[in-house]
């Protein structure tokens, strides 16, 4: 199976997404912002960064990208599709998720081991979790309050598109404790917390003062692997 990492002017986290990858057992596949041209991939990833230095708004810039267009097309027909961090800023501003971002509620950027509850284990991304689950996700943005108007929460509420909520401590002040969303279909997945970084054991430097992240993340690669192949 060969999932796509797209790399933005900016982008810092594609080459742990593609580790991630290889980790959990498929191919990674580097794909540049500036081309149309997905090579065949089976899924994609829109991994974390800083994409055009988040000129405009977070996201706004790399969701107009030759290679975002190609994936929006995609999309459509069902292309498995992670957004991590500044990737899920891309898919909003792409308008392949609903709501918006906006800066951390006490103005901080924020980096911390992050505790979250699976909201929906029946997407491609979470199949390997189980409903109320809890997994720790490390988690580093300055960016990641989401807002959504009323009937739109309401719509992710009735619909369970809710993928993740923030436990113990909502870092940005996220409305309704939201860590991460997916669409109907199930086959889009969009969150601000880093999988990528928690897929090995040993992770980081284990002191009480660093994060100390496990292995939770992996499960979000091969989910789409058992999904895709399976």
């Amino acid at each position: 199976m060969k999932i796509g990492v797209i790399t933005y002017p900016g982008t810092l986290d594609d080459r742990d997404a593609q580790r991630a990858i290889k980790l959990a057992g498929a191919t990674p596949v580097p794909l540049w912002h500036a081309s149309d041209d997905l090579k065949g991939i089976d899924a994609v990833v829109l991994p974390g960064g800083f994409s055009y230095g988040d000129y405009l708004r977070c996201g706004a810039i790399a969701a107009q990208a030759p290679a975002t267009k190609e994936v929006i097309k995609k999309a459509e027909k069902g292309l498995p599709i992670l957004g991590i961090c500044n990737g899920f800023q891309v898919l909003v501003e792409a308008h392949l998720l609903p709501g918006g971002l906006i800066r951390n509620e006490k103005q901080h950027f924020v980096c911390r081991d992050q505790r979250l509850r699976v909201e929906n284990s029946d997407t491609r991304w979470t199949g390997m979790f189980s409903e109320n689950e809890e997994i720790t996700i490390p988690l580093k943005n300055g960016e990641g309050g989401y807002i959504a108007d009323d009937e739109t929460l309401k719509y992710l509420e009735d619909e369970n598109l809710i993928a993740f909520r923030y436990l113990d401590v909502n870092p940005n002040g996220s409305m309704n404790e939201i860590a991460g969303l997916s669409n109907k279909q199930g086959n889009i997945v969009g969150l601000m917390p880093h999988p990528e970084h928690a897929v090995e054991p040993g992770f980081g430097p284990d002191t009480p003062i660093a994060t100390r992240s496990g292995i939770d993340g992996l499960r979000f690669f091969q989910s789409v692997i058992g999904q895709v192949v399976g």
